[in-house]
Parts: C-alpha cells; sequence; structure tokens
C-alpha cells in the first residue's frame, strides 16, 4: 500500500527504535560505530532490523544515521559503500513483513567540506540510486539544509515521502537554542515536506506534554522519543524506561494527535512490541494543541524605558563601568550615582571582561534597577554558560525588571588559566540572539531588547557588517560600537548607518594618558587610535590629559552624531567623574 494511501485512513505508523543504542549494547560493540557494522557485521544488523519487525513494526530506518558525516567531510566513497550495504540489508529485511523502508539521514555540522544541504541533496541521491523513495532526517537542531533537500527531492523524485524531526529538550528548545515550535511552523510549510515531527533528548512523558501545546493543523505529526533519561554506569550508557511504560506513553501520544510514532534512543525491540500491542484501537487526533507556549501568562508586559527613549529618537547616553573584583560593591554603586545623576541613560556592566572573573554582571544589573532605579545593560557573553544557564539567567533578569542585554560571545579566557577554567561555547551571538528571540516569542511576558557589538576597527569590516545583518536577522534591535578614534573608523560607521536597521550607539573611549593610548592600540582587540591623537597626548601631565580627553571626546561625538541615536562611553580606569564631565557637556 502507498504511504500516504495508508496515513489517509488514520491509523498510526509504526517505526522502529533505536539502531545506534541496541547495536552498542551488543556483547563486544561498546565502543563501535554501528553503521560500520552495515559492512563489517552485516548479520548483526539484519538481526536488529528483524527483531523490531517481529515486534510490529511497519517501518524501519536504514543504519547511516551519521553517514552525512563521512559526506561532508569528504569520504564520499566511504559514504557510498556504507548507503549501498545499509540499504540492501533493510531490503531484505522488511520484504517478508511487507514494511516500509526509510532512509535514515542525521545532523550535518556547519562548517564541513560540504553545506548540510549539499549533504543532504548528495546523500538523497544515493539512496534514490538504491531504490529508496522515503526519506526521514532526524535528531536535528535547526532547519539548515532542509529546504534545499526539500527542493532537490521534489524535482528530483516528486512522489518521495520526506520526514523531518527536530531534537527538543522538555523545554521546547533545541540544543542550539531554536524554538521547536518556530521550526515546526517553517518546515511544514514547506511544500515537499509531508511530515514534521520531534524525536530525541526527552522522554515520552516530555514530548506528550509539549505535543500538547502545539498546533500542527493538517501537518502530518511524528513523535520518536527516547526511551526514558540515561544514566551512567562505568563506561555504558543505560536507559531505565520500561517497555510497558513507554508503551502506555506512546498511546497517549497517538491520542493527542502523533500519526507517526517510534523510538530513539534507548528504545529496544521489547519497547516497540509492548507500543504495538498497546495501540490496538488507538487512532489520531489531528491539530488538537493550542501552541500556547511554555510561558503563556495573562500579565501584562512591563515597559522598556530605554527602547521607548531610542524609538522616540531622543539622544540616549550609556556608559559603561566595570563590575567590582571583590564583593565591595560600595565603590561600584557610587560611580553609578555620579554617572545618571550627571545624565547617563543606562549604565552597561561587562561580563567578566578580558575573561578574568568579576562581580556578576546581571546580579549587579537586577541591584541597580531595585536599588537605584537607574536602567542597566548587562553583557551576557556565551563563554561561560551552557543553554539551561543562559534561560536561568534571562528569566531571573526579566523578572527583575531588566529587559535590555548586550550579546556578545565574549573574549578568551586567558592562556594562564586555562589548565582550570574552561569555556562554555554552546553558540555564537547571532545564534544567542535567535534563542532569546524564540523565548520573547514564547516564554516572556516583557520581550528583551537585543543589542550586540559592532566593531568598526575591523580590518575587514565587511565581514563585520554582514555578522551584524545576520543578528539583525535573528532579533538584535540595536549596536554599540568599538571606540571611534580614527578616519577609518567613521567610515565604517557611515557605512553601517547605510546597511543595517537597527538603532547604533557610537562607541567613544577617553584616552587618559599617552601611555594608555598605545597600550589601546597595541595589546587591545578591536581598538584603532589614529597617530594624530595619539601624539596629541605626548608629554601630557594627568590633568591636562584629562582635559584633553573630554576635548577630544566631544569632538568625536559631534563628528559622529549625525550617523548614530546616541552614544556609548567607555570609563577609562574607573574614572567617574572624568565622565561625568563628559556626559554634562554631551547634554
Amino acid at each position: 500500500m502507498n504511504i500516504r494511501t495508508y496515513l489517509s485512513q488514520g491509523r498510526p505508523l509504526l517505526f522502529d527504535g533505536a539502531m545506534g543504542t541496541y547495536y552498542t549494547s551488543l556483547p563486544g560493540r561498546a565502543d563501535c560505530r554501528c553503521e560500520l557494522a552495515s559492512l563489517d557485521h552485516p548479520e548483526e544488523v539484519t538481526g536488529i532490523h528483524q527483531a523490531y519487525l517481529e515486534g510490529g513494526c511497519q517501518a524501519i530506518k536504514t543504519n547511516t544515521f551519521s553517514v552525512g558525516n563521512d559526506l561532508a567531510e569528504g569520504r564520499e566513497e566511504l559514504a557510498a559503500r556504507l548507503i549501498q550495504a545499509s540499504c540492501r540489508l533493510a531490503w531484505q529485511a522488511a520484504q517478508p513483513y511487507d514494511a516500509w523502508v526509510f532512509a535514515d539521514l542525521g545532523p550535518i555540522p556547519a562548517g564541513k567540506e560540504l553545506s548540510p544541504g549539499a549533504a543532504y541533496c548528495r546523500q538523497a541521491e544515493l539512496f534514490l540510486q538504491q531504490g529508496i523513495t522515503h526519506f526521514l532526517v532526524e535528531t536535528l537542531p535547526t532547519d539548515e539544509g532542509i529546504p534545499e533537500l526539500a527542493t532537490y527531492l521534489k524535482k528530483r523524485c516528486p512522489s518521495a515521502f520526506l520526514m523531518v524531526s527536530f531534537a527538543v529538550g522538555f523545554d521546547g528548545f533545541t540544543r542550539e537554542g531554536q524554538s521547536g515550535q518556530m521550526l515546526f511552523r517553517r518546515t511544514a510549510a514547506l511544500t515537499m515536506v509531508d511530515c514534521v515531527g520531534f524525536n530525541c533528548v526527552s522522554g515520552p512523558h516530555h514530548l506528550l506534554k509539549y505535543i500538547q501545546g502545539l498546533d500542527w493543523g493538517d501537518t502530518l505529526l511524528s513523535v520518536m522519543p527516547n526511551a526514558g533519561y540515561p544514566s551512567v554506569l562505568g563506561r555504558r550508557v543505560s536507559f531505565q524506561g520500561s517497555p510497558d511504560y513507554f508503551a502506555q506513553q506512546m498511546v497517549r501520544i497517538v491520542q493527542a494527535g502523533a500519526a507517526i510514532i517510534g523510538g530513539c534512543c534507548g528504545t529496544t525491540p521489547e519497547h516497540m512490541a509492548s507500543t504495538a500491542k498497546a495501540l490496538k484501537g488507538a487512532r489520531p487526533q489531528r491539530g488538537r494543541g493550542e501552541d500556547k507556549g511554555v510561558g503563556s501568562s495573562s500579565s501584562l508586559p512591563g515597559v522598556n524605558q530605554l527602547w521607548e527613549k531610542l524609538e522616540s529618537r531622543q539622544q540616549v547616553i550609556m556608559v559603561e563601568l566595570d563590575p567590582p573584583v571583590n564583593d565591595d560593591v560600595a565603590g561600584f554603586l557610587e560611580g553609578v550615582r555620579i554617572l545618571h545623576r550627571a545624565g547617563a541613560d543606562a549604565v552597561t556592566i561587562a561580563d567578566c571582561p578580558i575573561g578574568r572573573p568579576r562581580a556578576d554582571s546581571s546580579l549587579l544589573a537586577c541591584k541597580l534597577k531595585r536599588e537605584l532605579g537607574v536602567e542597566p545593560l548587562p553583557h551576557m557573553t556565551c563563554r561561560d554558560r551552557n543553554l539551561n544557564a543562559i534561560k536561568a539567567l534571562l528569566l531571573g533578569l526579566s523578572m527583575e525588571d531588566v529587559h535590555n542585554v548586550l550579546l556578545v560571545t565574549g573574549d578568551p579566557i586567558p592562556t594562564e588559566a586555562r589548565d582550570e577554567v574552561k569555556s562554555v561555547f554552546n553558540f555564537n551571538a547571532r545564534k544567542l540572539a535567535r534563542y532569546v528571540s524564540d523565548l520573547n516569542e514564547h516564554t516572556l511576558t516583557t520581550p528583551f531588547c537585543m543589542f550586540a557589538a559592532l566593531n568598526l576597527n575591523a580590518t575587514n569590516f565587511a565581514v563585520q557588517l554582514r555578522l551584524a545583518q545576520e543578528k539583525e536577522e535573528n532579533g538584535v534591535s540595536g549596536f554599540l560600537t568599538q571606540p571611534i578614534h580614527s578616519r577609518e573608523a567613521l567610515d565604517h560607521l557611515k557605512l553601517a548607518r547605510e546597511v543595517l536597521k537597527g538603532k547604533i550607539l557610537g562607541g567613544i573611549f577617553p584616552i587618559v594618558s599617552h601611555r594608555n593610548a598605545c597600550f589601546l592600540n597595541n595589546e587591545i582587540a578591536g581598538m584603532r587610535v589614529c597617530d594624530e591623537i595619539v601624539n596629541l597626548y605626548q608629554d601630557r601631565n594627568r590633568d591636562e590629559a584629562e582635559e584633553l580627553a573630554v576635548t577630544i571626546s566631544a569632538a568625536i561625538a559631534r563628528e559622529i552624531a549625525p550617523y548614530t541615536d546616541g552614544f556609548y562611553l567607555m570609563t577609562p580606569f574607573r574614572r567617574v567623574e572624568l565622565m561625568g564631565k563628559l556626559i554634562r557637556l554631551l547634554r
């Protein structure tokens, strides 16, 4: 029977479970790559297929989950051999049971020789050559490459059946920080995609709860959870979910609307056999979800005074003040009071600048907002926190009425500290912005206004400008630039004003000595001070240098004002009185 005809009858389609975790549970196979078994131990792969089919599965996947990596890294001959062998084994196992065979395509990491789209299309061609016309692209953290694959299949094999499945945690986000709901909607809108769903990462209970809040309309929904959550015993990973519990949850998932179900990590032939027995008489109820999101609330959104001022085209002055290196916050708070009284609209707080530990920028931001009523702009880096920690921090900031953040990738950890301190780069600033955008849409009552950095001093500014445009596409609304101390930086600012849609606050750093100017030029990334300015500080004493700093900074502000929405002032060596003079002059 044609698979579309079968699904139109309202009966759930049961897939197999996890080839990879089941294969590595076999004696002597714990450290083996299961895809290679199609060449080295074909009888074991065939035995696993047959065990799932004996249990009542109606569709099986080829043993090719990670073959896309081989293609993307240039090992095409190996990839072709694995696909050919895996297709042959799956066909031979499926024919006696009249089961469907699906090509199994796993995620393709970015930055390889082949892009995800090119790798998917090349795999599709190799599968088509083996007579496979049903495709499952699974465990995806993004939808990168899926439109290209859908277009390719529509042209190459219009009758092909394409399923796309994303891996979301119980909070509804992938490991790349993308919203499952957003990915679902975008993918379901592709005309060549027949079914969209979710697999891996989450157990059946959490995926059931997740789809109950999802509106999938007329789209066929697939759900393939893990057996449960893993535990590590020695060097072996095991999943504790029992077959009977899994089967009960899968019946509920079908009743909630899933048309295609199966198992991912930890699911064995016993899990799927129990599910097949429990499913008798169960029918999907399509489109029952409400798409209400994880954090829906009847609360009214708060007010973002800083963004309202920018939107009203009033000149904004932000001042950066480094957080303290110890737990004595008195000097920092007094500095903020001085800046605020002088007329600063917001105080920005760096997140462990140059990779060295300081007081947490977000905690300080909450303290400023609560105790002083000052609008803070905490920096948030990708360097020190994983996805869970970032989300928890953002929720806390929002609860404390802090609704503006500066998203940056973060300076690297200093070399001398790397043996003891490790960076945590789950993603870069662009991906972090996309994650916060999804939180804004689905979780938060009051959305964050996101700012990002713009390096006007970059040698190849075209690259910086392209990255800034990508940040805007991911939800960034404004940019804080690096200090402008050269004609090249001013020219780059003018170009940015023409190209970017967001607000721009021009960076100004008052240089306080000749030594300071030379240090910035030679040892601080992203800084460029022209020789003309450097020479002005030669033989100046402290008072003379500070007066010159205010004069030069005010002159720079006047020159960049037509191309900015305000100023981003950076405080040198905690000299807040100096910054107060400059702010009053700019006001």
